[in-house]
């Protein structure tokens, strides 16, 4: 088969690594990739949301399946593109419709889902512009911390959670009345506050059958213990300790169970991942967020721990037979400590030259932000080319031993501005004896 893979970060390079180990893969192609999937396969200078140049590369390079990585793509609807193109439509996406990319693509649509489908998650209302002052009289009847989200996509930094009343009001303000958010904060969700420890469950879905993969804990601030501003993600383990044999029993019946089939009898065709952000409220699950794709850096744990073909998986999704396929996942350890650009989230620069790629022994190295770029000494280099560089991937036994591999050749790679949490896992080690 010939495989095209879109996107460009961590997510797309674990895709990439995995992919490449199938027999059934002929030949691999990422658009646009990055520095890292070059190792794999061939990237393709095509935007993801470009979906002409999409089907030209498709048409050129004979692709028999295509694995969307990120949500934008698939929330602008290229599966639907693909489907009414006579030329395409054979091919298959593993990714949701347009109508299944909602579950991302507006928070107000998926919580409305949930309550259509008994899926428990935070009470919640919705605010717009015109409603802001019913927005600002709501947020008085709830208990701070508060909760507020854009409902569109906002790369993974639209939800805010203010600590006092007056902050959230400015906050509320901010995003309905001066589009702190652009367009997607058009309208605004306010939820009550979860109290509880958060985990993501990732499920691959046929439509009618589904696998639940490793579940992961990811870390999203950009300091140590938790502080500072939001990012797409620092930091990620699997397995995650506080989620039990019987806790991820609880989220199959209680939530797995009933999305899909909310999703069927809404007549809403859905073959590709879904990403339940979860809250364990006292042993309890509540639905943070649905995602419509794997996470990032979360796919970075959970796609290592996947001992069985992922190509089998994906036709399994294509073909309606998942149920058929068997799934086999490694027990050990896997963590992810992602290195970042100096000032991210906010300004950051790119063009700085990564060194000690070379002296990585024992972990996986996924780029998430690099490119090869011939700098003033005429040489090609790997230079950084986003916020979130490289993520350093590593098995272990325990928790610890797969930790101190990553944070050891996190310490032998090299760019300026380097930065990197030194706390990825330390609120877990409670959960373990040995830890």
């Amino acid at each position: 088969m010939n495989i095209l893979i879109l996107g460009s970060g961590g997510r797309e390079q674990a895709f990439a690594w995995k992919l490449s180990q199938s027999t059934k893969c002929k030949s691999l192609y990422i658009a646009p990739g990055n520095a890292g999937t070059l190792a794999f396969g061939t990237n393709l200078s095509i935007s993801a949301n470009d979906f002409q140049s999409v089907k030209n590369a498709v048409l050129k390079y004979n692709i028999t399946m295509v694995i969307v990585g990120p949500e934008d793509p698939l929330v602008k609807g290229i599966h639907d593109f693909f489907l009414g193109d006579n030329e395409l439509k054979h091919i298959p996406i593993i990714g949701p419709q347009k109508d299944g990319a909602l579950l991302e693509g507006s928070k107000d649509f998926s919580k409305q889902f949930m309550l259509r489908h008994k899926i428990p998650t935070a009470q919640y209302q919705s605010f717009t512009k015109e409603t802001l002052a019913n927005g600002l009289s709501f947020l008085e009847t709830l208990s701070a911390p508060y909760v507020l989200k854009a409902d569109g996509l906002a790369a993974g930094k639209g939800v805010v959670i203010p600590t006092t009343l007056p902050e959230a009001k400015k906050e509320l303000t901010e995003m309905l009345a001066n589009a702190k958010f652009g367009n997607a904060s058009a309208k605004v969700v306010i939820e009550e506050f979860l109290k509880g420890i958060e985990l993501s469950v990732f499920v691959l879905t046929d439509g009618n059958s589904y696998k639940i993969l490793p579940a992961a804990k990811d870390y999203k601030r950009i300091g140590e213990n938790d502080t500072g501003l939001n990012t797409g993600g620092m930091g990620a383990i699997s397995p995650v300790p506080f989620a039990d044999e019987a806790f991820i029993k609880k989220v199959e019946q209680q939530v797995i169970i009933p999305t899909i089939n909310g999703l069927k009898q809404e007549g809403i065709s859905y073959k590709g991942f879904i990403f339940i952000g979860l809250m364990n409220v006292d042993g309890n699950p509540q639905v943070i967020e649905y995602n419509v794709r794997m996470g990032d850096p979360e796919t970075e744990v959970v796609i290592p721990r996947i001992k069985s073909d992922l190509l089998d998986l994906f036709v399994g999704v294509a073909n309606g037979n998942l149920n058929e396929v068997n799934m086999e996942i490694d027990e050990r350890f896997a963590t992810t400590v992602m290195l970042v650009a100096g000032g991210y989230p906010e300004d950051y620069k790119k063009g700085n030259i990564i060194t000690g790629l070379e002296k990585v022994e024992g972990s996986l190295v996924f780029h998430a932000g690099t490119i090869v770029k011939e700098t003033d000494d005429k040489h090609q280099h790997v230079v950084t080319n986003g916020g979130r560089v490289l993520a350093i991937t590593s098995y272990g036994n325990t928790m610890d031993e797969a930790l101190q591999l990553s944070f050891s050749n996190a310490e032998r790679i090299n760019y300026d501005g380097k930065y990197y949490r030194k706390d990825i896992g330390k609120d877990l080690k409670s959960y373990y004896s040995k830890a």
